[in-house]
């Protein structure tokens, strides 16, 4: 998240200008507070933005929705920056739910007036045409989501608040978001794939060609790109299987290191009935078979690469190989799969 260069001592000084501006419903005062907040930004201390993350939180439910999406942004920078992103999450969760509710609107709306191409997120303020078409309320909760996508990966970027998130808020996140992607069109893959980022998930892995298999818990992947990099260490790298290991720099930038290295494939992906579970996807693509993810490694059908890394940078990823399955019960696994395609 980029913001402009100003005074430190601005930062801090702004937070608590807007904290009155909202108090008082002072409109231009809260947009002033925001341009100076957003000016400060890159040189504030840590120790400000920690501050100023939960402070900056509390307010969305008092603002507008134009300057609520602009904070919530900010909110999300303070948590990158290291401000408890546990208090800062519920507030923008809920922001998140209303922007969703009237991007759905918008775009039912926008198709019972005529339909056409939605309008660009990015191409500046929304036309008088397009708010007097759709309404405003909705208009913004298109226009908007974007921003409301950007805060709120950066609190799942955080485990803790991935596994305080809940199974039905969840949900209710998900179906709002796949309404969207079905009325617009667009796949908001940062949102969606961040929502679907499993944590302490067991995992069983098959290794068909050795017919042996693996129990192992992931957290924190973001793709199956970084999956497939980490099962690969895990599995060949250890030494239990044969294949083409990832080097250090590739496993590496896979959980927490800094850029992108490339990768090339060791093994063919593919579900219990014989599906491919693509690279491009999540490890939620893969089936849960009584109560594991279960996964069947077949050799690679040619010679694949990509660059190493993750999907979330701001994201830690694990892969943890917590045993090798004993040969009766890989067998018992390997029996409930289909055939190799």
């Amino acid at each position: 998240m980029i913001f402009g260069r100003r005074g430190r001592e601005r930062f801090l000084e702004a937070v608590t200008g807007l904290e009155a501006a909202v108090r008082e419903r002072g409109g231009k005062a809260a947009q002033h507070a925001i341009q100076q907040m957003y000016g400060g930004f890159d040189e504030a201390a840590d120790h400000e933005l920690l501050a100023a993350g939960p402070r900056l939180a509390a307010l969305l439910p008092e603002m507008p929705d134009g300057p609520r999406a602009m904070t919530a942004v900010a909110v999300g920078a303070c948590v990158e920056r290291g401000a408890d992103a546990t208090q800062c999450a519920g507030y923008v969760f809920d922001g998140l739910a209303g922007a969703l509710g009237a991007a759905g609107e918008f775009c039912e709306r926008w198709e019972a007036t005529g339909g056409g191409d939605l309008p660009d997120h990015d191409s500046g303020d929304p036309e008088p045409e397009v708010i007097e078409r759709v309404g405003q309320a909705a208009t913004a909760g298109w226009w908007l989501l974007p921003r409301w996508e950007m805060a709120t990966v950066a609190m799942l970027n955080r485990p803790e608040v991935r596994t305080g998130l809940g199974s039905g808020l969840r949900t209710r996140l998900l179906e709002a978001l796949r309404a969207v992607q079905e009325l617009s069109g667009h796949d908001f893959k940062c949102l969606h794939y961040a929502l679907l980022v499993l944590d302490d998930e067991p995992l069983v892995a098959l290794h068909r060609p050795t017919g042996t298999g693996y129990a192992l818990r992931m957290t924190g992947i973001g793709d199956n790109f970084q999956l497939h990099t980490l099962l690969a260490d895990a599995l060949v790298g250890g030494g239990h299987v044969p294949g083409h290991a990832p080097s250090a720099q590739e496993t590496a930038v896979c959980r927490d290191a800094p850029g992108q290295v490339p990768a090339t494939g060791s093994f063919n992906l593919v579900t219990p009935d014989g599906d491919w579970v693509w690279n491009e996807g999540t490890p939620s693509d893969i089936p849960v078979v009584d109560g594991v993810r279960l996964l069947v490694l077949d050799p690679p059908p040619y010679q694949r690469g990509w660059p190493a890394g993750r999907f979330f940078p701001g994201m830690t990823g694990a892969l943890v190989l917590e045993r090798v399955l004993d040969q009766n019960e890989t067998r018992g696994w390997l029996e409930r799969c289909a055939p190799a395609k």
